[in-house]
């Protein structure tokens, strides 16, 4: 079997004028072969960024086009390739979005070789530890605080029993943040796991310990992302501090980057995205360093279908993957692109035993968004 094309296709609701929120634009990418098998995968990144990566022709030995090199190659050989994708795009790659088009790429390539062997892709990963995983539902909050309470309300009513939110207005402004996390604790009491997202915007040590501080009596679960990943000295001191547990890494690509955050930042969990971190491939040697290190990993997932399928598939295969994020997003590319969207019941999120990933994608949702 032969890879024959590797498809990018770029993906947005808003019109390209206008604003986008998370979970509003896509890219994803069909690897095709010679023996009719079609692989699918995506990356969590600026669409047209991971479009160039895959598709630029190269330019000297490290600045390949990915799909350039994988042309005529064996789409079985998964690890080989994606180390032939990483040495030939050093220059353009390495961390970031050049690992982000990597990412997209290596969960195509699982789903066919589960395909091909017809069997799940946690069947290749060394067998399912679980039938479901037990998820948290993730929003962006309202700007009025006050809102936050129906819409958490409404996830305790779909059978959440963890929440998170993060976004839009959190972290903007510290009396905001407070009023936020207060409402949405007076919603839902005290049984009710609360986690939340500052998308790296408290930005200093100082600043996110006196917030967490205030933040006491809410009893949060965990505070994810409070500065930015690259302060791991900050971090470091904040987990010293603050009675929350202390999570983040959604940002970070590749074992080498989770190695020193793992190493320096004294987190209690770390999130790699599987869109993002190298792939289901990548994925692996990360759960394994977190393991190492005593540190539970809890994926980031707020994009599409594929990226929930690539994670629950995942998650099944890791001794301790018990808990993954489920978007609340209302946006198509999250509801409608995966038609056979794996669904969210009482806690959990079951997962399926059909050939690779098991997903299938509207080709109407894709004409109607495809830019």
């Amino acid at each position: 079997m032969r890879i024959t094309d590797i498809e990018v296709i770029c993906l947005r609701v808003p019109e390209p004028d206008q604003p986008c929120e998370w979970g509003e634009d896509a890219v994803i990418v069909k690897v095709h072969t010679d023996k009719g098998i079609t692989g699918i995968g995506e990356a969590d990144s600026s669409p047209a960024v991971v479009k160039a990566c895959i598709e630029t022709p190269h330019s000297n030995l490290y600045c390949y086009g990915l799909r350039e090199l994988l042309i005529g190659e064996n789409p079985l050989e998964i690890e080989r390739l994606w180390n032939k994708m990483y040495w030939a795009s050093n220059y353009v790659g390495r961390r970031g979005a050049g690992i982000h088009a990597i990412s997209a790429i290596d969960i195509a390539l699982w789903d066919i070789a589960g395909q091909f062997y017809g069997v799940p892709v946690h069947t290749l990963l060394g067998g399912k530890y679980r039938d479901q995983i037990r998820a948290y539902g993730t929003f962006i909050p309202d700007s009025k605080p006050e809102n936050n309470r129906e819409i958490a309300l409404n996830l305790v009513r779909q059978g959440f029993t963890s929440i998170k939110f993060g976004g839009g207005v959190f972290g903007d402004d510290p009396e905001t943040d407070y009023q936020i996390v207060r409402h949405v604790r007076e919603a839902v009491g005290d049984e009710i796991e609360v986690q939340i997202d500052l998308a790296s915007k408290w930005r200093t040590t100082g600043h996110a310990a006196q917030m967490c501080k205030r933040l006491e009596p809410f009893n949060l679960n965990w505070v994810e992302e409070p500065v930015l990943a690259d302060d791991m000295v900050g971090y470091s001191r904040l987990s010293r501090q603050i009675q929350s547990k202390l999570a983040g890494g959604e940002s970070l690509t590749t074992r080498y980057e989770f190695k020193s955050f793992l190493e320096q930042s004294e987190v209690d969990i770390v999130q790699p995205d599987i869109t993002r971190c190298g792939g289901i491939t990548e994925m692996k040697k990360i759960y394994d360093l977190a393991q190492l290190h005593g540190t539970q990993l809890v994926p980031h997932g707020f994009s599409t279908g594929i990226l929930l399928a690539a994670s629950v598939h995942f998650l099944a295969a890791c001794e301790h993957g018990t808990l993954m994020e489920y978007s609340q997003s209302s946006s198509p590319l999250f509801t409608d692109l995966v038609s056979n969207r794996l669904p969210f019941s009482q806690g959990h999120v079951p997962v399926p035993d059909s050939p690779g990933l098991g997903i299938e994608l509207s080709e109407d949702v894709i004409n109607k968004y495809r830019i």
